[in-house]
């Protein structure tokens, strides 16, 4: 079986990172902030569904939306490309949580405050998530520079702010209701719930419109296009201004 050469170049970047921040995890406290960000993963159950249902409620929202002509034809093959993502998701969802809420997030929170970390956490998902691997392909021989190659190639659409920013409002917005569910619970498990959702919505997005282009409100520019429109910055927001009436809680959560 041959794998394409950034798909290898991505989980190796990947593990690296893990490694290292494995090996200076109790510098950064990174193994204390992961297992306080996932407590009581069984009594959190019900947030992480809720989590799940807003997503989802919000994706429906936009797939009725953006509905092509054809919709009810494209409906099997969406749920089916759903189902096929879905241990995905939830991989993805629990990963990147760990990472950017449950580290990143709740490690800067004590040394910039609630709010400006929730900020720079965003920030820095959204610019993360932009650095994507080109188009797959493989290599035959050996390439020493391959993989700087490969980098250069990645951060490509940063080099383009003009046709990089709707993703990138997007997904800041996205860290954004995502950070606050952190915030607001003490926990990770009602943003995993999102997570999931939103990675559903996304993966499923190509199978719904099959081909159709929905007005620039609706699919934006970019690897990304539901989260790269108005109408997915304007669900975000709103999720944000929802967030403390859907948690139960008026502040920001203060250990």
């Amino acid at each position: 079986m041959r794998f394409p050469f950034p798909r290898i170049f991505d989980r190796v970047v990947m593990a690296t990172l893990l490694a290292t921040l494995l090996i200076a995890s109790r510098a950064l406290g990174f193994v204390a902030l992961v297992r306080a960000g996932f407590a009581a993963p069984r009594a959190n159950l019900p947030r992480c569904a809720l989590g799940l249902a807003v997503a989802l409620a919000t994706i429906a929202i936009l797939f009725a939306l953006a509905a092509p002509p054809n919709h009810r034809a494209t409906l099997g093959a969406t749920i089916a490309r759903a189902a096929a993502h879905l241990p995905a998701a939830l991989a993805i969802a629990l990963i990147e949580e760990a990472f950017f809420r449950a580290f990143l997030l709740a490690g800067i929170r004590g040394d910039l405050g609630p709010r400006a970390a929730l900020i720079v956490s965003s920030a820095f998902y959204a610019v993360v998530h932009l650095i994507r691997s080109p188009a797959h392909y493989y290599l035959a021989g050996y390439h020493p520079a391959a993989g700087l190659r490969n980098l250069a190639a990645s951060a490509e659409l940063l080099a383009h702010p003009a046709a990089a920013a709707p993703t990138l409002l997007g997904l800041f917005l996205l860290g954004l209701a995502l950070g606050e569910a952190l915030l607001l619970t003490g926990n990770v498990w009602m943003a995993v719930g999102m997570h999931a959702g939103f990675v559903l919505g996304a993966k499923s997005w190509p199978a719904f419109v099959n081909g159709a282009t929905p007005p620039r409100w609706l699919a934006g520019p970019g690897p990304v296009p539901l989260i790269a429109a108005p109408a997915a910055w304007i669900a975000a927001i709103v999720i944000c201004a929802l967030m403390p009436p859907l948690t139960g809680r008026r502040g920001y959560f203060k250990s």
